[in-house]
């Protein structure tokens, strides 16, 4: 495995530390227009996602959103969107973020009856592709290509 890390860090890959939590999700540490927070990443989210209630926290502008969010139990929400966010996940950053905004407390309350503190939105595969991540699994580790 350290072949393909030296490679990853070669070619401008930074390391992001992922903690595994009660419920076998995997967490890490972000930032949104320079407020820290606590995500969720999921590789099945199509999109990156920030609590409703935390638009003034993370200093979001909302728009209205013809999108409906389902997952995890929910179908048919109603969101917003936020554009052009500054979010940066380690060493990784991108400042025209598009989120996705809705109500977490479905997934916030599945977490809390694992014993697992609430977070403060997901991080969904956008962010993952445009970071052309690798997971791995082993070590509990996001590798994220930085931009030039």
């Amino acid at each position: 495995m350290k072949g393909i890390q030296k490679i990853l860090k070669k070619n401008n890959y930074v390391t992001i530390k992922l903690k595994k939590i009660a419920t076998n999700h995997l967490e890490l540490k972000a930032t949104i227009n320079g407020i820290k927070g606590r995500f969720i990443l999921d590789t099945g989210a199509s999109n990156t996602c920030v609590g409703l209630d935390l638009v003034e926290h993370f200093k979001l502008t909302a728009e209205v959103s013809e999108t409906k969010a389902a997952g995890a139990g929910a179908i048919d929400m109603e969101t917003q969107q936020s554009k052009n966010n500054i979010l940066k996940i380690g060493d990784w950053k991108t400042k025209k973020s598009h989120l996705i905004l809705f109500d977490l407390s479905h997934v916030n309350s599945a977490l809390e009856q694992h014993n697992a503190k609430k977070v403060d939105g997901i991080i969904g595969a956008d962010v993952l592709q445009k970071g052309k991540a690798f997971i791995d699994y082993n070590k509990n580790i996001l590798y994220l290509k930085k931009k030039k």
